[in-house]
């Protein structure tokens, strides 16, 4: 035993057992200094990332931004700048400290953070407005930008609130949200409440006060196991008859609901301002949370200009959302640009069979296992679609359809923040909730953010920072062109 190992095996339980960030952050920090992990930082050589391409692009910008030269950073940034150049976003790098990356990286981000300060605020003798603007508005298409999508998994869903509080109190949420089922009540709260009105929110005992009865007995001679009328009181009282436009007008994010159909030959669908500005978000959330038997598929409903409440898609019903579409990435990414993930994973199908962290496979073994998984899950959904074409009951094939929905989709994202495995949580998906167990849910949902916390912030501070400036500036525009409208003749 060396000298270090007793002070390292103190750090590791004062990081196991933080009871808030400061002082997780506090031990992993003093656990990297004492380990060499900060000598592994300082150096840029790394087989993991392309560090000559990190420090000739550093080099780069310095010189410009030394001279001055506007067009010249332009110019640079404009050659090649993506959230994973020369793989500085690869999670092999996490393994080696317990918070932070390469310091050739944080200064790369840095530098690239100061030169779009620099250009936004360029003489405009130089480089004129609709220069910038133009600039901005490619770059940041260019570069894309992050979503957090939180995953159904019914009761343990309110895991979802705690990683919501986390990255609320560190202003690390991203502006495009998803939520599916019990993770679209977590998302429907982000998408109508600001900063401030989170903080007040996602307390335990408020939301315990919500929810403590969502799981009534319906009896066996119903259409559902469960009565719906507790958890929609719920809903309305938090949502009231908020619709998607309304709710981005007020907040700014692009959240959206996943909902499956509760018929054959029907896709899911992603209701948000854009797709259906006029739809309620509380029947949205309502019919997200369907889960099929136990809870009765739902008709939606959207709001006229006159604030006269019809159904939307009349004649169809909907049901659970993490039946089809859990993580609804790749349409995210053509409606808003999304290239990036962090997922909240509850979901209690998924969660025992993933990692938080998406490393490439390297050893043979690795690559054999993920191969022979790769195979087993192709080979299930050829074997469903066989039964399902040789299955003549419309109720036994919409079963088969939605089994299929489910093991075929993807439950991971690029950074995974997933709930301790343990066999209580079981206990957790229909049952109620106490107030302990909200706490803890709430409480863990916090503690598996963490070790994300300085990941999320360096993979988004530059399309953060993109969006920001791209924002002022087309604040600028609009006040210029009304003034311009005003004083035309």
């Amino acid at each position: 035993m060396t000298a270090f190992d007793l002070p390292l095996k103190k750090l590791e339980r004062d990081i196991k057992h933080a009871s808030n960030y400061d002082e997780y952050e506090a031990a992993c920090l003093a656990y990297d200094a004492l380990s060499g992990a900060d000598d592994w930082k300082a150096k840029d050589e790394s087989e993991d990332y392309d560090y000559k391409l990190i420090q000739k692009r550093v080099q780069r910008l310095q010189i410009a931004r030394g001279r001055g030269d506007i067009h010249a950073l332009m110019s640079i940034l404009h050659e090649g700048l993506h959230g994973n150049l020369g793989n500085i976003a690869n999670p092999a790098l996490q393994t080696h400290c317990k918070i932070g990356t390469k310091k050739l990286i944080e200064q790369f981000i840095d530098e690239v953070s100061l030169t779009l300060e620099q250009i936004v605020n360029a003489n405009e003798d130089d480089v004129d407005f609709y220069e910038k603007l133009s600039f901005f508005e490619e770059t940041a298409h260019a570069f894309g930008r992050s979503c957090l999508m939180l995953s159904g998994g019914a009761g343990l869903g309110f895991f979802h609130a705690g990683v919501v509080k986390s990255l609320n109190q560190r202003r690390l949420l991203p502006t495009v949200i998803s939520g599916a089922s019990a993770g679209s009540i977590i998302g429907a709260m982000l998408a109508t409440r600001t900063h401030d009105e989170l903080e007040e929110s996602l307390d335990s005992q408020r939301i315990y006060e919500m929810f403590k009865h969502w799981r009534t007995f319906a009896g066996l001679s119903k259409d559902s196991l469960f009565d719906s009328s507790m958890l929609e009181n719920a809903l309305i009282e938090l949502f009231d008859l908020t619709t998607f436009e309304e709710a981005f007008r007020k907040t700014g994010r692009h959240v959206t609901i996943t909902v499956s159909p509760a018929d054959l030959h029907q896709h899911s669908r992603l209701l948000n301002a854009k797709t259906s500005p006029n739809a309620i978000i509380s029947q949205a959330v309502r019919a997200s949370c369907a889960v099929p038997i136990v809870f009765s598929p739902v008709q939606l409903k959207a709001k006229t200009p006159s604030g006269d409440i019809v159904p939307y898609i009349p004649n169809r019903r909907f049901a659970d959302g993490s039946l089809m579409a859990d993580l609804p990435f790749k349409r995210l990414a053509r409606l808003y640009g999304v290239n990036h993930s962090i997922v909240s994973q509850t979901n209690p199908l998924a969660v025992p069979f993933i990692s938080s962290r998406r490393i490439d496979a390297h050893s043979l073994w690795d690559m054999t296992t993920r191969h022979i998984g790769q195979l087993a899950k192709s080979n299930s959904v050829f074997a469903i679609d066989m039964i399902e074409k040789m299955v003549g009951n419309k109720s036994a094939k919409l079963a088969i359809h939605k089994v299929r929905s489910i093991i075929d989709q993807q439950y991971v994202g690029d950074i995974n923040i997933l709930p301790k495995r343990q066999l209580s949580n079981i206990s957790k998906v229909l049952a109620n909730p106490t107030l302990e167990s909200m706490d803890e849910l709430m409480t863990s949902g916090e503690q598996a953010s963490w070790p994300q916390l300085h990941v999320i912030e360096r993979n988004t501070k530059i399309s953060e920072k993109l969006r920001y400036h791209l924002a002022q500036l087309k604040k600028r525009e609009a006040v210029e062109l009304r003034h311009l409208a005003h004083h035309t003749p």
